[in-house]
């Protein structure tokens, strides 16, 4: 069973889901089935390789709501992450564009480290403080990850991994996603946000059933033996 979410490092709703989806997967009995790809998305393309301000500078600017809404808005997403046990800083977010570091999340994938990848990306971004569209930062991580110097710097000289991330951003919109995160399942299930840890079990219960479904294959039923014993 294959599931691919679209996802935004720079999208406090994503970490939230992913916490909450990877506590379905522990408890699902076939876990070890499950291949499970990040595929890109950007909440805001347009933005700057760096903002010059704060994530409540920034939302209040590109929602056209008024601060004190915005900052409402934010200790309720904090609240919502410290009980999957995330301690998210929005005083401390560095807001940046996020397509580079999308770029780096393709490169891990070649190296079986991409969910490591999305899970520093996250954390380092609303965690931490880190400046997500920093090339000194994403070479430091590529690095941590075991990825050579040279690949890093790859995406920095060249435009290596780009056309990957855009055929994630048109595959999204092609299946009709519009926000993140959004989980995909067999290219028949698809859930959208951070659902709760229940709702994400059922649907991994149904699609497994779905994919696993036993048909009958004869016509007539043969001779057999059941609990009141075997017909002569």
């Amino acid at each position: 069973m294959k599931i691919e979410i679209w996802s935004d490092v720079a999208c406090p709703w994503c970490y939230i889901g992913k916490r909450r989806f990877e506590a379905a997967l522990a408890a699902f009995p076939h876990r070890d089935a499950v291949e499970v790809a990040w595929r890109s998305y950007q909440l805001d393309p347009t933005l700057p390789e760096h903002y010059d301000g704060t994530e409540l500078d920034y939302l209040s600017t590109r929602k056209g709501m008024p601060p004190q809404q915005v900052s409402q808005m934010l200790d309720h997403v904090a609240q919502e992450a410290r009980g999957e046990g995330l301690n998210y800083r929005f005083d401390s977010v560095v807001v940046a564009n996020s397509f580079t570091a999308h770029r780096l999340i393709h490169l891990a994938a070649a190296h079986g480290k991409q969910d490591a990848a999305k899970e520093r990306l996250l954390s380092d971004h609303f965690e931490h403080g880190k400046d997500i569209g920093s090339r000194e930062y994403l070479t430091s991580l590529g690095l941590d990850l075991g990825i050579g110097q040279a690949e890093v710097d790859e995406l920095f000289t060249t435009d290596k991994y780009a056309d990957d991330v855009r055929f994630d951003f048109e595959e999204g919109r092609s299946l009709g996603i519009s926000g993140v995160p959004f989980f995909v399942i067999d290219r028949k299930f698809g859930l959208s946000g951070a659902q709760p840890v229940e709702t994400f079990s059922a649907a991994l219960d149904q699609a497994w059933q779905e994919a696993n479904q036993l048909v009958l294959v004869n016509s007539a039923d043969g001779a057999a033996c059941g609990p009141d014993g075997c017909p002569a």
